[in-house]
């Protein structure tokens, strides 16, 4: 006889999906199960921009057409940089919808990324132009305030198309973002490394320094500096 907390494990469900049971490419399973029960259309949700101590948060969402679903996607991280622009190309021009919203660094700073990233995809899914019944958001998270019901999938963008779709967009958008960026700032480097840590990164913060509202200034390194910074200032003459 099992004891009432073997009974408890055993009935409690984990959306954290053992190895091999992600597919080898994200499919539709996920969106199709919601659509039988009557939640049409479906978005998916993600976002890109967590870690870099440079730029925005970018998040995307997209409603796919169940009939013109684009070859190829995927985890963006996955791809290839000319992978992500193709799909990405064709995911704009198969989608029924898609929208892509951002948080700036100041507003990270402000809060915390966590929280920008769900207010991200919460602004994206809201910038569609055709309202969801149902959404998928990648992650553990749910973002608040959103305008329909939400599930989130852990490794989502690897087993849902349509997050995968999301994960894409916003990835090629940020990256596009950054790249523009660092025509005005050349000694940034940020087309090489999109506002990643990198040894040329880091190198270049050192040396030029951060760059006011585009460097997180929470994240370390930067946060140590500008502590020590303060504390030197402080320091009589």
């Amino acid at each position: 006889m099992r004891c009432e907390h073997c009974r408890t494990m055993a009935s409690s469900q984990s959306d954290s999906p053992l190895l091999f049971d992600l597919p080898v490419r994200p499919d539709f399973t996920l969106e199709a199960g919601i659509m039988r029960d009557g939640h049409v259309p479906v978005a998916g949700l993600d976002e890109v921009g967590r870690g870099p101590l440079a730029g925005p948060v970018v998040a995307a969402a997209v409603i796919l057409d169940p009939e013109r679903i684009p070859d190829g996607l995927d985890d963006s991280k996955r791809l290839s940089a000319e992978e992500r622009e193709t799909i990405a190309q064709a995911i704009f021009d198969a989608a029924i919808a898609v929208s892509v919203a951002s948080v700036p660094a100041a507003a990270i700073d402000a809060t915390d990324i966590r929280k920008a990233s769900l207010e991200a995809m919460r602004r994206a899914l809201h910038g569609l132009c055709v309202t969801p019944r149902y959404a998928f958001a990648d992650g553990r998270d749910i973002p608040p305030g959103l305008c329909c019901p939400c599930r989130a999938v852990v490794k989502g963008d690897q087993r849902s198309q349509s997050i995968a779709a999301a994960s894409i967009v916003a990835k090629v958008t940020r990256d596009r973002m950054m790249v523009r960026t660092g025509g005005v700032r050349p000694h940034y480097g940020f087309e090489s490394h999109v506002g990643y840590a990198t040894p040329r990164h880091r190198s270049a913060i050192a040396e030029h320094g951060p760059w006011l509202r585009l460097h997180r200034m929470s994240f370390a390194p930067l946060r140590v500096r500008d502590e020590v910074e303060a504390c030197a200032a402080d320091v009589p003459a």
